[in-house]
């Protein structure tokens, strides 16, 4: 196998220059909790081109990969994986046509969030904070502050599993919480266009500047995580469940219930994968017995 990725890498760099190729590349530095063990090879395809020749050419070479953006919502083991990740993170283009935004798999919603002000539209203010990629965002229907990205998903252009290319409104998506078409397939999400509204931008930026203010107040900002840890359940807010059970502060190793916000695991220093998912499994056996609720991690894991 460690030919056949040394042999693709070499091809990915030759037929598009200026592709980055990493061998052995430790997957913390890669994902906001800032843990993971190495990868056989870590990839970011300078374009869309690239990204498509290098995912149907691991296909045909039957070479197990990962896509992944920011990071923001998974966990890796620290053990070796013989994995080829492509990173999202040169798909970063961003334009604007009247009231749409089309933007690159890659680009974080920060910065689309800061297009659309910049250009006076709305509806993309709850996705300012939100530290994750536009294609991750799609992939789980990212949202926070009530809103969705399905309120604002046009168009979506992805390469399918049999390695065509194909674009899908936003209806056809299939959206519902923390979910969408994209996340049971292989599908690889390439780009999209968000359809916003005019606005006025001093509100535009007075509502990010509030809940930018809201996220520093209740969240825990200061240490490494992956966001919420659990999925919200039906009728109730996971962080008030962990809450209520007196879990706050809970550890494991490194790992920590976040004294700020239940709903939130971070990382303290040194939380090994073990730590993180050891401290998941009592948070979820302690909610059960005590609301008789059981939790669903929300954080992708990579065992």
């Amino acid at each position: 196998m460690d030919a056949l990725i040394h042999a693709f890498a070499g091809e990915l760099n030759s037929g598009f220059p200026g592709t980055a190729v990493f061998f052995g590349e430790p997957m913390s530095r890669h994902t906001t909790f800032r843990i993971g063990g190495t990868v056989s090879l870590f990839a970011e395809p300078k374009s869309i081109e690239a990204f498509v020749w290098a995912v149907r050419e691991l296909r045909r070479l039957k070479l197990p990969y990962l896509i992944v953006g920011n990071g923001s919502n998974l966990l890796f083991s620290q053990r070796p994986h013989e994995l080829t990740v492509l990173s999202t993170a040169r798909l970063d283009s961003v334009r604007v046509s009247g009231d749409s935004v089309i933007s690159g798999a890659g680009v974080l919603l920060s910065r689309l969030g800061s297009a659309a002000l910049e250009a006076g539209l709305t509806g993309l203010e709850f996705a300012h904070g939100i530290p994750g990629s536009l294609g991750g965002g799609i992939y789980m229907n990212a949202g926070a502050y009530g809103g969705e990205l399905r309120d604002v998903v046009e168009a979506v252009t992805y390469l399918d599993g049999s390695g065509a290319l194909r674009t899908v409104s936003g209806a056809e998506c299939a959206f519902s919480y923390r979910h969408s078409r994209f996340t049971d397939t292989q599908d690889a999400i390439l780009s999209a266009s968000l359809r916003l509204r005019p606005g006025d931008p001093a509100a535009i930026r007075a509502r990010m500047d509030e809940l930018a203010r809201r996220r520093r107040e209740k969240q825990p900002l200061n240490y490494p995580s992956a966001g919420s840890a659990f999925k919200r359940p039906v009728g109730a807010y996971a962080s008030q469940l962990i809450d209520e059970a007196g879990l706050k502060g809970l550890r494991v190793g490194g790992a920590q219930v976040s004294e700020k916000h239940a709903g939130f695991i971070v990382n303290t220093g040194g939380a090994t994968f073990q730590d993180v998912t050891a401290l998941m499994d009592q948070v979820k056996e302690k909610v059960y017995l005590h609301s008789g609720v059981t939790l669903e991690p929300e954080i992708r894991i990579v065992p």
